[in-house]
């Protein structure tokens, strides 16, 4: 298990990865379906901090085997082995969300995260193996510091619940964050700047049609349940405009050519979790908003409309931030997404026709950028 080149060509995403992206957003799913039931019955404080704390635990390990995997896939079979070990972690976490969310028992979710991150120090350990010198030291940083923070992860089952948990839960995911700073100080991982592009865009559309199949699942109930047709559509039509929007925003321009090093490298592969975060929950806030307009949700019509808009504000806020911003030329360009979320949360005050009023928000923000662009390009060609 060697480097692989930061200029191969014709670097994309191998079928085990999409295989683990999809066991993945198992996960995601279980999240999801818990925010929606604590937002739902009136418990949206302490639903998004266990959903916050539940997507840390998936998103930390795929993010940590996606770079792994684009500095050292040899994709033998020992390898093929000790990812599927992974996987097998993340299915673990998935059957223990329900626990978390209802009992504020970890038990199975930290056993479930145990295993993926043990797995992913076996594959440290083995790229250290195969290594010397400056390569080894990083490799064998990662596989300490990774087993280290396990041993930490011990403490969130022992402290009592409450803020006390929440603390050593902030502590320890800070502590996860510094690994790969510490273990990459002296020498960058041979990371391919395209292949994290695709494998993080390839995560985005998931979590994205993750949501479109929980607010479709949720639509189809209401309508069989409660006969409410007329109450659904306005909402079934903002939610599809909410996400092919965001789909087109996120992949608007490309990034591959940003990511250079680790300084630009890390503040973008971090930052993306507040984008998946956040995507995915926009489907669990449609299938707030349809619970409430049927009369099964225990909160008010704003409420049920923030759990919609307010994820999609953050989206808009995260995509320009991260990436978008690089991209814009001129003060319309740049405000366009930023003006967008302010809209976007405004309609939140629309009643029941805030998600559908979201969305067409959404769609104007698309229509503006395309416009805006097509105007830059035939000003280049004119001058």
């Amino acid at each position: 298990m060697v480097e692989r080149g930061r200029d191969e060509e014709h670097r994309v995403a191998s079928p085990l990865e999409l295989f683990f992206d999809l066991c993945f957003v198992v996960a995601v799913a279980q999240g999801g379906v818990q925010l929606v039931h604590a937002v739902a019955e009136g418990h949206a404080g302490s639903g998004v901090i266990d959903y916050a704390r539940i997507f840390f635990a998936v998103w930390w390990a795929w993010m940590n085997f996606t770079w792994f995997a684009s500095a050292y896939d040899n994709d033998d079979a020992l390898y093929r082995v000790v990812t599927l070990v992974q996987i097998a972690g993340v299915l673990v976490l998935a059957a223990g969300i329900t626990q978390a969310f209802e009992h504020d028992n970890f038990t199975v979710v930290w056993l479930g995260y145990l295993i993926m991150r043990v797995a992913m120090a076996a594959h440290w350990l083995r790229a250290a193996a195969a290594s010397s010198g400056a390569e080894r030291r990083v490799a064998l940083r990662y596989a300490g510091g990774v087993l280290a923070c396990q041993v930490g992860w011990l403490a969130l089952m022992l402290v009592p619940t409450g803020a006390a948990q929440n603390w050593v839960f902030l502590a320890m995911a800070v502590l996860e964050m510094c690994v790969p700073v510490y273990a990459e100080r002296d020498r960058q991982t041979s990371w391919h700047a395209h292949h994290i592009a695709e494998r993080y865009g390839l995560f985005t559309i998931i979590v994205l049609g993750e949501s479109i199949a929980a607010a479709t699942v949720a639509v189809k109930s209401g309508i069989e349940e409660n006969d409410a047709l007329g109450e659904l559509l306005p909402i079934a039509a903002g939610g599809l405009l909410i996400v092919f929007a965001a789909w087109w925003i996120y992949f608007a321009v490309p990034i591959h050519d940003r990511l250079q090093d680790n300084r630009q490298a890390f503040v973008w592969g971090y930052g993306h979790y507040f984008i998946f975060a956040s995507a995915a929950a926009i489907g669990a806030g449609i299938e707030v908003a349809v619970e409430q307009s049927v009369g099964e949700a225990h909160l008010s019509t704003t409420a049920a409309s923030a759990a919609v808009t307010v994820p999609t504000a953050v989206f808009l806020l995260m995509v320009w931030a991260l990436h978008a911003r690089f991209f814009k030329a001129g003060v319309a360009q740049q405000l366009t997404l930023p003006v967008c979320a302010v809209l976007v949360l405004a309609t939140t005050f629309a009643g029941h026709w805030a998600v559908l009023t979201a969305g067409i928000v959404m769609a104007l923000a698309v229509v503006t950028g395309v416009t805006l662009s097509a105007r830059e390009v035939r000003g280049a060609r004119t001058a």
